[in-house]
């Protein structure tokens, strides 16, 4: 079996200062960025600080996409907009699907 047969890893969602949790999702133990460590207790809330900050929406590609969203500085998602400001929304999205991922890095390295 090779990385392709099994699709993208899917990273942990916590977060500490900012810092990410690099362990692969739903893992035992604690979270760890480098060489930083933290519980759940210790976690940052799970909403982006980026929510409501002004933005206007990403360049789209070809085919439309982000649809009218913009992109969060903060967790790197692309966001829908409530009157030119970033909706609220958390770090990460758990429903999120591999094809957003994928069609989000394709954006990245095109048009970001």
């Amino acid at each position: 079996m090779t990385p392709a047969d099994v699709g993208p890893l899917r990273f942990c969602r916590s977060r500490n200062l900012g810092r990410r949790c690099t362990r692969p999702l739903d893992h035992a133990g604690l979270h760890r960025h480098r060489t930083i460590m933290w519980t759940d207790a210790s976690a940052d809330p799970p909403r982006c600080v980026g929510s409501g900050a002004a933005a206007s929406p990403a360049p789209r590609s070809a085919d439309g996409y982000p649809h009218g969203r913009a992109l969060c500085t903060e967790c790197l998602r692309f966001i829908p907009l409530e009157e030119g400001r970033i909706a609220e929304h958390d770090t990460s999205d758990p429903e999120e699907g591999s094809d957003e991922a994928a069609r989000r890095r394709e954006w990245f390295n095109t048009a970001g």
